[in-house]
């Protein structure tokens, strides 16, 4: 145990007894506990395999890799279209990570030989993912944030993307380019 992690199961929630549940569980395969994006995730030097996190209706785990998995029970979810790696076990209570004690370690430990085989997930390119008109545009008519958005990382490439996509209306998708053309100049994603 990860004494900068307790804070995350002592705080009081809906979920308490099952974050507790699942952490003994990821805890008896081995893996360190860290604390990454304010979630406990367990890692194998350094790397990544598993989280626990919440939400208002379940609690997960997240399987970094999630989709390289067997997933013999037909128990993983895509979180979102645009999820490609990741997969999510929901619980809606204790007594079903109880039940699914063995199945729960079980996967943890696949997807901990995975991550240590150094399988790689086959992600899709950057210029795979759609890019609105409105974007095309801008880039078009304004070569110094083509250059700018170029030399970002694929990753800060793909989060304008699909922030910028997901809006409806085009009146949206331009004023939000528009907000993060300054930040794309600078070299920074959307969450920097």
């Amino acid at each position: 145990m990860n004494p900068k992690v307790n804070w995350f199961f002592e705080k009081e929630t809906p979920w308490q007894e099952a974050y507790l549940l699942l952490r003994d569980i990821a805890l008896s395969t081995g893996l360190t506990e860290e604390l990454k994006w304010g979630c406990p995730c367990y890692v194998d030097n350094k790397a990544n395999v598993v989280l626990i996190h919440g939400f208002k209706d379940y609690c997960a785990l997240l399987f970094m890799k999630g989709v390289l998995l067997k997933d013999t029970k037909k128990v993983l979810i895509q979180q979102t279209a645009n999820v490609q790696s990741a997969r999510q076990w929901r619980f809606t209570s204790a007594n079903e990570i109880v039940k699914n004690k063995s199945a729960i370690k079980a996967y943890i430990k696949e997807a901990w030989e995975i991550e240590k085989s150094g399988m790689k997930v086959d992600m899709k390119k950057t210029k795979e993912f759609s890019m609105p008109a409105e974007f095309k545009t801008v880039l078009k008519e304004m070569p110094d944030v083509k250059k700018a958005f170029d030399k970002l990382t694929p990753g800060r490439q793909r989060g304008y993307l699909l922030y910028f996509g997901a809006a409806k209306q085009a009146v949206t998708r331009e004023a939000r380019i528009e907000k993060y053309i300054p930040k794309i100049l600078k070299g920074k994603g959307l969450e920097d």
